[in-house]
């Protein structure tokens, strides 16, 4: 049986994993992990950098032979202030660690003023909702895409991407 750790303990990022590995003999562990970045991440590559450090911390810190690192971040444009979402699959036994990004989103200015002002968008976003625990539910897309995408969502195209590019690599076909 592969055991698979996901480095948090979030509830959206568990069942993302769990989504991509339905069906599937799988264990899969959840363990809070350090990220080594910012509580926000404030680029592509911080927010990448987190993801991977999630994935092989969860490694270090289990016998699991699949590490799953999941983050959250924003990017500044000059656009605007957008969501970014990123993961990564590390494996035990190689040097390999899969990466892929997901959906993006511009954020509206009164919660972009916040974030670049220095708050992060977890409490932002309950602030803004009026609303706790946003990040562990449907996320910063789900409440501005009317729950078209949720977290869940955003974070389970991501990890189709991750286990296709694993299977691909490891000439596992469907």
């Amino acid at each position: 049986m592969l055991r698979i750790v996901v480095g948090s303990y979030n509830p959206a990022k568990v069942q993302a994993v769990k989504n991509a590995f339905s069906g599937e003999l799988v264990e899969i562990l959840s363990l809070n992990v350090l990220s080594g970045v910012q509580e926000q991440p404030f680029s592509d590559d911080e927010t990448i950098e987190g993801a991977v450090n999630r994935s092989r911390n969860g490694l270090s810190e289990s016998d699991a032979q699949i590490g799953i690192g999941l983050e959250g971040g924003v990017v500044e444009t000059k656009h605007g202030l957008f969501l970014c979402n990123w993961g990564a699959l590390t494996v035990r036994e190689s040097s390999d660690v899969f990466i892929a990004g997901g959906a993006r989103i511009l954020l509206p200015d009164v919660v972009a003023k916040r974030l670049l002002a220095g708050e992060e968008l977890g409490p932002v976003m309950d602030d803004f909702t009026n609303r706790a625990g946003i990040r562990k539910k449907e996320g910063a897309i789900g409440v501005f895409t009317n729950e078209r995408i949720t977290r869940e969502d955003m974070f389970s195209h991501i990890m189709s991407m991750l286990v296709g590019q694993y299977e691909y690599k490891f000439g596992q076909q469907r």
